[in-house]
């Protein structure tokens, strides 16, 4: 230390001061910089940070602090960064929406997470994107418009750039400049600009600042950027461990003291994709003896800022083997000295705050802070070794491009997201930027390509910002030479002429390909070829490429590169033994080449006439030097020169080129050729008129006045090698070159790329027919085909046998049918026409989603902005409506007018499909239009004598095949159908010389083509072409009507048409079919007379069999009958549940959602649409707003009991035993799979269905018992008058409660005398049933054990009599309850109540588990004959009776309207079924009065004036005098009465009457749910009136309404009682009196948003996770609460347990279900007890598809069948079985509770 203070001035060393520096506070800065290492003892920590934030921030504003922050803030922040400070006390503005200034641009930076837009019809480009904010200030409307996340940050946001935009998108944020010339212009430069820019002008906010300020702030910035140059330019190039200590010591570093006998090094680790977390904490824990947490937060750091230091010491060996360790895993380490390592994280700091200052303010002034890191950047370096010394002129910006590999994952983002706020300063600075990183570009893409390990943050991916501006790409492509380096990289890259990890620059020129080597195998080429596509597609650059004859011979170098690479030979007689996969990577290097072929070929529609035949020359030079072998491009062991040879073809000999596809090599791969298609499909700059203007007549001129014919036919030879390739390999010729030829084919043909390659070729071939003699294209064609003899007469093939010879002539003709008749590249059809056919032809075939059209169509086309508009137009949209819809388009029916079934992009097989689809639509064929241009004589062709021997030859080998072979042709049909459409189109075409060469040229046997076409029209087996033969002889007849009258057979129809022999056979056949009916039938009745009597016989003893016998159905195992000879049960569920919602006491939304709840909820009230996309949804979510937790109900405001459900299948009991002892065999037998169900739960699945289950529930039909019919008083008084009668019962009293509640303790859960009662009890009738029973009370025991903390009922302590869960109450109370839930708002069948919704099975399972409470009442009362139900019905009464209650004699010391009443009612369905009407009576009354105090407690706490207002009474019928019975409940406790009366007053009488109403009717409905399934013949569904379902249902359980209570004398004394017993207790002792309802209104999830991407918009506060308080990388709403929680993130996980968060939310929210919205991953999360599948979301897109994890980026919308499925599966308890199924149809590896 003391050697390097020397160098410093003894007043640097003194402790820092407040704000007042003095002006050598730089000075200070640097002696700090460089002294801090050795000061802070090598370690760097926050406190570190936050010392040299300070120091820089001093020494950058020097003594005038006050204009950067707040009167407050008097020193430089430590802890925050300015911007935050800023921000955080709104200086000057800081932390609102930036001003409105026309001309500025948005230029908002994207973060982590954040949405984007992109909307087609307005961009520009793909690259062009709009903020949240932006996109919705700006009109839409019907656009194109996809959403996606940013992954990382640094894009920006284009509003208010004019170049961004076709049209001006009118943002009112960021409106235009006023008119002026700079604004329409861009301003361009001739040469390279200048690095001196001056600064923004016409900024209005500018704040004069003194140029002492503006020199500190320069100085500071410069000398930080320096800091950091020189200590990267220290820094390794990749993460790398040296293998010895002395490597070690000879790495170069800055440290003075690096010859200090003792220093210290340090190990740091760098951030990959491969690891996983726990992998590195583990490593980290073994090899540094860190503690777990120490590792885990090791990790993390090493997550987020891309690397970490995780050892330093002097112990060099130590800390190399450490080093050595971790490399072994191929994780990023590297072990440099401690002083170095300190430096690169200082960098670190200084990177983040040059950020900060980009985002920061100096006054009002927003730019001036970039605009001097600008300057500085664009400045030279002043550091103190030699930086670069390669690039002339360098800047800081230069060398930090090339040093951007040395940083790790977060400098290199904030230094990313730095260069992008500069950008946005001008264009100026846009165009300095651009030219600076097109300098160094070709050494950026060295790093990428050969040496960065985090390609996801290199900033060659800058590359994207800049290409894609039209000022800014011209701009360093003309100045720059751009495209030539670009071509250059590509050319030195891929022939492997790679040095010292450097791309050869400039490379030499005859490298050569090897498709083996490391440059093919890279994935990381292909954004190269993005880059010059990029650049090449803006208009500007288009219009150099066009002008400028240097850039076409540089691309057709480059493109000669990749000519006829990776050829192809056929394997004859040995299959090939190694398949490489080569293919693969030479495949996606020219398809990618092609695109930019694609690119450059357009630019040249901007060209001149004599530029575009200059580039058509240059091309077929650079064709013929690699073809002819001039050039040494191809193998010359596999291509051999071109040679010509003599073929006869009708008496003619034509010279056409030698090669045969069969023995030679081909190759898929022709780019020059591609780039002469391209070329040649600007058709409207090659016609006569263009041309003569040159001095040409026609396109033919073009090629010969450099080029032979031969020539011409060596360029055209190549694609038609591949063509004839291609249908060799369809007709299985090249079966032994394996699935190598067959993967080439595919990707050479696919409908999405075909357009780059296949069409291409194609194309060339169309063109050579008018620029060759067509019949010498024909031959060659035939030749090359190797149908030279087939089409002379020759029947047999050499080579080709009898199937294989149909296909190559059917493959030959449809290129003839393509060359002749495709008109899209020779017309240049319009881009819409394009489109508009691709589409017509793609739905021609049937309806398909849009995702299945897209695979359909070239991804050009579907890529323009007209795609979906021209689909709209000819296609019909139907939105899906069920849950497993999709969107699907249909042709409208006015466009199969438009279908041509010889498309030359349908497969053989599409274009049968379509020919089916059309047969009825038998259209005139058209023109072809080639009405102007070259192209127009190609009809001509159709006067070929050549075409017209293959015409004659294609029909007459098909009429005389079996004369001439003694067998028939293979494939006649398809040959025929082309054949004759061949003439049709000769006949559209060119009809009169056609016709009259078809009468005059003959051929075999003296026949001309209208003697084998008049051959075909009278066929028996060519029927379906008849209509065709006879168009085609009418058309020809029109014009030679003698020749065709000789040839054509006239039928004589006076003697009527010949029988036909197919129609007779039908005939027949259909009378021996009504024979065999008749005799059927006869036999049917005499059948039913001769056992009539035999039925009458027995009818009697068959019902008597029939009531001993009853059937059930079948066991789904053993499939025998189900009845009384053999026990059995049906299949259920039972399992813990938080489901029912209580009413929350103070939110105010819920009581205005029950106030506004519909008098029916059996009737749907019809406020939602399905139509799709939904309406107005951008609007309806901005209205919702955002709520906290999306509207989620409280998850501390919900009632736990037990839900039981059955899948409807039953079984036998011993059968059930077998299948569990099976179900424990697989699990022992799979041990390693995560199964569906737990034996410990006792769960199993259902054989039929794979439904969950635990129980086994009796099955019993139901009851015959009648309902007593004495009128309600007297059967009060006769109850009363049985119970004084009644002996005192010690036994029943000792077995109800202690505490008075009157509840009995053999229904509850853990009761400990269950086991005893069932080992003593030996009159129980069989084992079989009380196996039954047992299955459901060791479930409910289980699940009682571990929930007692959730149950707030009071109950005896575990081991008491009366433990546990109260089954009738918290399992079929609860059970009824989720029943009535699930059925609100959905329509009852038949106009009918509730109950008529009701499944039988859960009627049947309501009467199971009442059977069980039955079963466990008998089990304690031995040896009465009742089994104990009369006295359980006496102490039911006595409950119920108020004077019963107060008296001495019992115990029931609990009020009454402290319990449920509808448990009392299950009670007496369980017992005394008989008295059910009487007791559901009082049990509705005491539920009433229950209500009221309910309502008192809840409105207590809720202010009237922010609740629904209601006008009049609606229900006065069914509840009269509101008041009087609301104040006689609560009249017997002076303090309650005070409060009712204040609430009753302050809410009135109509919301109360309403809210009795809305709370009490789930009451109503759940009786009758209970009374329907006991008892359904006593309790019918009443006639359907217009009354409300209160009304209905009281009719229908004949309850008296609460207006007849002052007739009901009864009923007002036994209130009186209950009320006046609440009352006393009330009074005693408040604190225990609560009455807490249940929620009424119907169950809804949390509520997402109608358009997905506006989860991402305004919802920072909602999509927070409560625990952590972080935005969630991968975010979870809970459905159920609204909560945000970590998806599988380790911030949040319970490290114990391994338990993920959405597992422990579930715990606390939804017991043991959750239902899991995950927004980035866009699907549904389902949990339940540690397992847990993914499944479908509820969006879906505009185009009515999924679409898991956002991939294809379109706007999604909320589908409403979908999310009321989720709705219905949660309500009614199903996600466990949901689950199940899916875990049992795959082998799950478990690992669900990390989630």
């Amino acid at each position: 230390m003391s050697s390097i203070s020397s160098f410093f001035p003894s007043k640097f060393l003194l402790p820092m001061n407040t704000r007042d520096r003095p002006p050598e506070s730089l000075s200070h800065l640097r002696f700090s910089l460089e002294t801090l290492p050795g000061a802070r003892k090598y370690i760097f920590n926050h406190h570190t940070r936050e010392q040299i934030l300070s120091q820089l921030y001093d020494a950058f504003w020097g003594s005038q602090a006050h204009l950067f922050l707040p009167p407050s803030h008097s020193n430089a922040p430590t802890i925050s960064l300015l911007s935050e400070v800023q921000a955080g006390t709104g200086f000057q503005g800081a932390g609102k929406d930036t001003p409105i200034i026309p001309g500025r641009p948005c230029s908002h930076i994207f973060k982590k997470g954040e949405s984007c837009f992109r909307c087609k019809d307005c961009a520009l480009d793909d690259s062009c994107v709009l903020c949240s904010r932006c996109f919705h200030a700006t009109s839409h409307e019907g656009h194109n418009v996809s959403f996606f996340i940013a992954q990382q940050p640094g894009g920006c946001c284009d509003c208010g750039d004019a170049e961004a935009w076709r049209l001006p998108i009118a943002c009112p944020y960021h409106p235009a400049a006023p008119e002026s010339p700079d604004a329409t212009t861009p301003r361009s430069y001739a040469k390279p600009i200048s690095d001196d820019i001056p600064p923004v002008a016409n900024y209005p906010n500018r704040m004069p600042i003194t140029q002492e300020l503006r020199d500190s702030m320069g100085r500071t910035v410069g000398y930080a950027l320096d800091f950091v140059l020189d200590t990267l330019n220290l820094s390794p190039d990749d993460p790398s461990v040296p293998n010895t200590e002395a490597e070690v010591r000879l790495q170069p570093t800055g440290d003075p003291m690096h010859r200090d006998p003792i220093e210290h090094y340090s190990v740091v680790v760098w951030n990959d994709d491969k690891h996983s977390f726990e992998e590195i904490t583990k490593l980290l824990m073994d090899l540094t003896h860190l503690s777990r947490d120490h590792a885990v937060e090791m990790c993390h750091d090493i997550d987020e800022n891309g690397r970490e230091v995780i050892l330093t010491g002097s112990d060099v060996t130590h800390l190399l083997e450490v080093a050595q360790a971790i490399s072994q895993i191929d994780l990023g380490v590297t072990m440099r000295r401690a002083y170095d390592t300190f430096r690169e994280q200082t960098v670190a700091v200084i990177i983040e705050w040059l950020l900060d200052l980009t985002r920061s303010r100096l006054g009002p002034d927003l730019l001036v802070l970039r605009e001097v890191l600008a300057k500085e950047l664009l400045s030279q370096p002043r550091t103190k070794f030699l930086s670069h010394p390669e690039v002339a002129n360098r800047t800081r910006l230069d060398c930090l491009f090339l040093d951007h590999t040395k940083l790790w994952k977060k400098p290199r983002l904030n230094l990313k997201e730095t260069y992008a706020s500069i950008l946005s300063l001008s264009r100026d600075h846009k165009l300095a930027v651009a030219g600076h990183f097109a300098n160094v570009y070709h050494r950026v893409v060295d790093a990428y390509l050969l040496v960065d390990r985090e390609a996801e943050t290199s900033i060659k991916y800058f590359a994207l910002q800049l290409f894609t501006v039209p000022s800014a790409s011209v701009h360093i492509v003309r100045n720059h030479k751009l495209i030539s380096r670009i071509l250059a990289i590509i050319s030195a890259f891929f022939t492997n002429q790679i040095e010292e990890k450097h791309i050869v620059y400039p490379p030499h020129p005859l490298g050569t390909l090897d498709v083996e080597s490391f440059p093919f195998k890279s994935k990381r080429f292909m954004p190269i070829f993005s880059d010059l596509r990029y650049l090449c597609h803006t208009a500007p650059v288009q219009a150099l490429i066009a002008t400028n004859r240097e850039y076409i011979n540089q691309f057709a170098k480059t493109c000669q590169l990749f000519m006829c690479v990776s050829p192809n030979k056929r394997a004859v007689t040995t299959h090939v033994e190694y398949e490489t996969d080569a293919w693969i990577s030479v495949f996606n290097v020219t398809l990618s080449l092609s695109r930019v072929i694609k690119v450059y070929g357009e630019a040249f529609s901007r060209s001149s006439v004599a530029q575009l035949t200059s580039a058509i020359t240059t091309v077929v030079h650079h064709i013929l030097m690699v073809c002819t072998l001039t050039e040494e491009r191809l193998d010359r062991t596999k291509f051999e020169p071109i040679e010509f040879h003599e073929v006869y073809f009708g008496n003619t000999a034509y010279q056409v080129v030698k090669f045969d596809v069969l023995e030679g090599w081909v190759s898929f791969h022709h780019s020059l050729h591609w780039l002469l298609a391209e070329l040649f499909k600007h058709v409207d700059r090659l016609d006569e008129q263009s041309l003569r203007e040159i001095g040409l007549t026609s396109v033919r001129d073009i090629i010969t006045r450099h080029a032979s014919e031969q020539a011409i036919l060596t360029v055209i030879d190549f694609p038609l090698r591949v063509l004839a390739m291609i249908a060799q390999i369809r007709t299985g010729l090249w079966v032994r070159n394996g699935f190598v030829i067959r993967g080439q084919l595919l990707h050479y043909r696919d409908f999405m790329l075909r357009e780059l390659c296949y069409d291409q070729d194609l194309f060339i071939v169309q063109t050579a027919l008018i620029i060759v003699d067509p019949d010498t294209v024909i031959v060659t064609i035939l030749d090359r085909f190797g149908l030279i003899g087939y089409f002379s007469g020759a029947f047999l093939h050499a080579t080709y046998e009898g199937a294989q010879l149909a296909n190559m002539v059917e493959e030959m003709l449809f290129v003839l049918i393509t060359i002749f008749s495709e008109n899209g590249n020779a017309s240049k059809m319009p881009i819409e026409r394009a489109v508009r056919r691709e589409i017509v032809h793609a739905l021609a075939m049937g309806a398909c989603p849009f995702t299945e059209l897209i695979k359909r169509v070239a991804e050009r086309l579907v890529d323009d902005v007209c795609f979906e508009r021209v689909l709209e137009e000819v296609a019909n949209f139907k939105a899906p409506e069920t849950v497993t819809d999709l969107g699907t388009y249909e042709l409208k029916d006015e466009a199969f007018d438009e279908v041509n079934p010889f498309f030359y992009h349908y497969t053989r097989n599409k274009r049968e499909e379509v020919e089916t689809i059309l047969l009825n639509r038998l259209r005139k064929k058209t023109a072809h239009q080639y009405t102007h241009g070259p192209f127009a004589i190609l009809p001509l062709c159709f006067e070929s004598e050549v075409l017209l021997q293959v015409l004659f030859y294609s029909l007459y080998n098909i009429s005389s095949s079996p004369s001439r072979l003694g067998r028939r042709h293979p494939r006649p049909k398809a040959i025929l159908d082309q054949a004759l459409h061949l003439i049709m189109l000769a006949l559209v075409e060119r009809a009169t010389v056609f016709s009259h060469l078809s009468v005059v040229k003959t051929f075999e046997e003296e026949k001309n083509l209208v003697d084998v076409v008049c051959g075909f029209e009278h066929h028996d087996k060519y029927k379906p072409y008849r209509a065709r033969v006879e168009w085609i002889l009418t058309q020809i007849a029109q014009h030679v009507p003698d020749d065709v009258r000789s040839r054509r057979r006239v039928l004589d129809l006076s003697l009527g048409r010949a029988p036909d022999p197919q129609d007779a056979k039908k005939r027949a056949a259909k009378a021996r079919q009504e024979a065999i009916m008749k005799q059927m039938k006869e036999q049917q009745a005499s059948f039913a007379y001769n056992f009539d009597d035999i039925d009458d016989e027995e009818d009697e003893s068959m019902e008597e069999t029939q009531e001993e016998q009853q059937s059930y159905g079948t066991c789904i195992v053993c499939q025998e009958d189900l009845n009384v000879a053999r026990p059995f049960g049906m299949l259920g569920l039972v399992q813990p549940s938080r489901f029912i919602r209580r009413h929350p006491d103070s939110h105010n939304a819920y009581l205005n959602e029950v106030l506004q709840t519909p008098a029916s909820l059996d009737r749907t009230t019809g406020a939602t649409t399905n139509k799709f996309p939904p309406p107005q949804a951008e609007a309806l979510d901005a209205k919702a707003g955002s709520s906290p937790n999306f509207e989620g109900f409280p998850a501390q405001s919900t009632r736990f009991g037990l839900h039981s459900s059955v899948c409807s299948h039953m079984m036998h009991l011993d059968c059930f035993q077998v299948y569990s002892v099976s179900i424990r065999q697989r699990h022992r037998a799979q041990s390693t799979r995560n199964h569906p169900e737990s034996v410990p739960r006792k769960e199993y699945i259902c054989p039929l269905c794979k439904s969950l289950g635990n129980v086994i529930l009796p099955v019993t039909s139901p009851t015959q018992t009648t309902l007593v019919n004495v009128p309600f008083p007297d059967w009060i008084r006769s109850a009363g008058i049985g119970i004084l009668k009644s002996k005192p019962d010690p036994l029943l009293d000792s077995l109800q409660f202690r505490n008075g509640t009157g509840e009995f303790v053999f229904w509850s859960a853990q009761d400990s005398g269950y086991n005893s009662a069932m080992r003593s009890t030996d009159r129980w009738e069989g084992t079989e049933s009380a196996k039954m029973v047992d299955s459901v009370m060791v479930v409910s025991k289980s699940i009682s054990q571990q929930t007692r903390h959730l149950r707030d009922r009071p109950e005896p302590e575990a081991g008491e009599r009366g433990a546990g869960i109260y089954l009738p109450e918290e399992l079929i109370g609860y059970t009824i309850c989720a029943i009535e839930i699930a059925q609100r708002g959905m329509d009852a069948s038949g106009e009918g109540l509730v109950v008529d919704n009701l499944t039988d099975p859960q009627m049947g399972m309501i009467r199971g588990m009442l059977t069980c409470m039955t079963k466990l009442a008998g089990l304690h009362f031995k040896g009465r004959a009742d089994e104990g139900r009369e006295a359980v019905k006496q102490a039911i009464i006595k409950r119920l009776l108020p004077e019963w209650s107060r008296t001495s004699l019992t115990s029931f010391s609990y009020p009454l309207l402290l319990r449920d009443p509808f448990t009392v009612l299950v009670e007496t369905a369980a017992v005394a079924p008989e008295m059910l009407r009487h007791v559901l009576i009082l049990a509705y009354y005491a539920c009433l009065a229950r209500t009221v105090i309910g309502l008192v407690y809840v409105l207590n706490k809720t202010r009237s004036h922010s609740t629904a207002q209601l006008g009049r009474r609606a229900h006065e019928d069914i509840f009269g005098d509101v008041r009087m019975f609301f104040m006689s409940v609560v009249r017997h406790s002076p303090v309650f009465e005070h409060t009712a009366t204040l609430v009753f007053e302050t809410f009135g009488e109509a919301r109360i009457e309403k809210l009795l109403y809305a709370f009490t009717l789930p009451f109503l409905r759940r009786a009758a749910v209970l009374c329907r399934s006991v008892l359904p013949s006593c309790f019918p569904t009443p006639p359907t009136s217009g009354l409300c379902e209160y009304n209905r249902l009281l009719t229908m359980l004949k309850v008296p309404p609460l207006s007849d209570l002052p007739n009901q004398d009864t009923l007002q004394n036994a209130l009186s009682g209950w009320c006046a017993h609440y009352g006393h207790s009330h009074a005693a002792s408040q604190l225990n009196c609560g009455v807490v309802l249940d929620f009424p209104a119907t169950y809804r999830l949390a509520r997402l948003p109608l358009v997905l991407d506006n989860l991402f918009g305004a919802q920072d506060r909602a999509l927070t996770c409560h625990r952590c308080g972080t935005m969630p990388v991968d975010a979870a709403i809970c459905l159920l609460c609204g909560v945000t929680c970590c998806m599988q993130s380790d911030c949040c996980r319970d490290e114990d347990n391994d338990r993920g968060e959405c597992n422990m939310h579930t715990r606390e929210c939804g017991g043991t279900i959750g239902v899991y919205f995950l927004i980035k991953r866009c699907m549904l999360l389902y949990l339940y007890s540690n397992n847990g599948t993914f499944s479908s979301p509820p969006y879906l897109d505009a185009h009515g598809e999924v679409d898991i994890s956002m991939r294809r980026g379109r706007r999604q919308y909320l589908h409403h069948a979908r999310w009321e499925d989720v709705r219905k599966t949660w309500l009614s308890h199903g996600i466990p079985t949901i689950i199940a199924r899916r875990l049992e149809a795959s082998l799950d590896s478990g690992g669900w509770e990390t989630l």
